[in-house]
This record gives structure tokens, C-alpha cells and sequence, in this order.
């Protein structure tokens, strides 16, 4: 079963080639423009194809067709390399015990044990990459701030050495100092958000392969 990006099912077309997205954006072809396809199998014919669908998917580059369109343009006999079941898990034993009594099946591969992988694997990689990318934001803030400090209390030694002389406290000038600090960080946080975002947004954009695409 193929699935767009929004988890709904695609109906291929009764005839003409259905493309990804990305795939349409690097050949440069929309619905209704031809591609040539080499088959690989057979005779090994060169043959001429209408787009006919683009699927937004997010994971690889693919053309896909009908059956009983590709069947004949194969000039085969109708035939299938995969088929997706239902189990019940109740009777997985079963199950097992008559795939291994059929050598036509080469492999077997089980949705909820391939996502859970996935899914370990992927929360593995974004969570160590997260953990770094906030470690060194971290840092950077910090020596910011604290280079911050360090500026304005050379600039202003002078007037903080005045609140002295009128009476505040060592407390009260670094209350001072630092609700300024706050304040200024404070302001700064809307236009680092934007260009965090525009940031991101730049690299999704171009970072985007053949392999993996990341939704906007």
C-alpha cells in the first residue's frame, strides 16, 4: 500500500507513471510531461511515459504504476514481490511454521518491530544532536552575557562608583547592573527566534536529498 505524506492512501492511475515530488523537482517534469524509463528487465526497452500523479513523500525517490498497467508495458504476466498481511498474534507460530514450509519467500520483515527499531534509532540520533546543539547554545549565551557584563561594567564604572556615593548598596548597583543585563537579553530574544527559524527553515530547505525530507 503507498501512503502520501498525510498517511492517506494513493490511488495510482490507470495509466501514465505517478512520481515523487522531489523526484519531479530534480527531473523538472510536472503532471502531464513525459519521462523516459530504461527497464532494466526483459527486453531492455527504452520507453516513453506520462506523468499522470506526484506523491509528497519524505522518505527516498520513486515511480510507480499500476499493475495491470506495468504489466503490460513489461509484456509479463501479472506477478507481485511483496505482500503485506495482517496477523493475528495469536497465531504468529502458525504463521511462521507455514512461511518456512514455502521456499518462495525470501524474507520477512515485521512492520511494528521495524518502526519500533526505527523510531530507537532516530530518537537516539535527534536526542544526541539536541543534547549538543543546546550545550553549545548554552556556552555561546553564556560567554555572551557574561563578555556583556564585563563591557558594561567597564564602561560605566564611573556612574555605578557615583550610586555608591549616593548611598546604594553593593546589592542595589548589581541589582541594577543586572536588570539591565535581563532587560537587553529580554529584547533580544524576538529577532534571535526569527533568524533561529529562518535558520532552520534555510537549512530544511537545503539540506533536503534524495534519501530524507523533513515536512515543513
Amino acid at each position: 500500500r503507498i501512503i502520501d505524506a498525510d498517511l492517506r492512501p494513493v490511488v495510482l492511475p490507470e495509466s501514465g507513471l505517478a512520481i515523487s515530488a522531489m523526484l519531479a523537482r530534480i527531473l523538472k517534469v510536472q503532471i502531464g510531461d513525459t519521462v523516459e524509463v530504461d527497464l532494466l528487465d526483459g527486453e531492455r526497452r527504452t520507453v516513453v511515459l506520462p506523468v499522470a500523479a506526484l506523491v509528497e513523500d519524505y522518505l527516498g525517490i520513486r515511480g510507480m504504476m499500476n499493475q495491470e498497467a506495468l504489466t503490460k508495458l513489461l509484456r509479463e504476466v501479472p506477478a507481485a514481490n511483496g505482500v503485506n498481511v495482517s496477523l493475528d498474534e495469536s497465531r504468529q507460530d502458525e504463521f511462521y511454521a507455514a512461511l518456512k514450509a514455502m521456499p518462495v519467500v525470501s524474507s520477512l520483515s515485521l512492520h511494528a518491530s521495524s518502526l519500533a527499531n526505527f523510531r530507537n534509532v532516530t530518537a537516539l540520533i535527534i536526542t544526541t544532536m539536541a543534547s549538543i546543539y543546546t550545550g553549545l547554545a548554552a556556552v555561546i549565551a553564556f560567554g555572551v552575557v557574561y563578555n556583556s557584563a564585563r563591557v558594561s561594567l567597564s564602561e560605566r564604572a564611573r556612574e555605578l562608583a557615583s550610586l555608591r556615593v549616593l548611598g546604594f548598596t553593593r546589592a542595589e548597583v548589581l541589582r541594577i547592573l543586572l536588570l539591565e543585563l535581563a532587560l537587553l537579553t529580554l529584547i533580544a530574544q524576538p529577532p534571535g527566534w526569527a533568524m533561529g527559524y529562518g535558520l532552520a527553515w534555510i537549512m530544511k530547505t537545503n539540506l533536503a536529498g534524495e534519501l530524507m525530507r523533513v515536512r515543513a
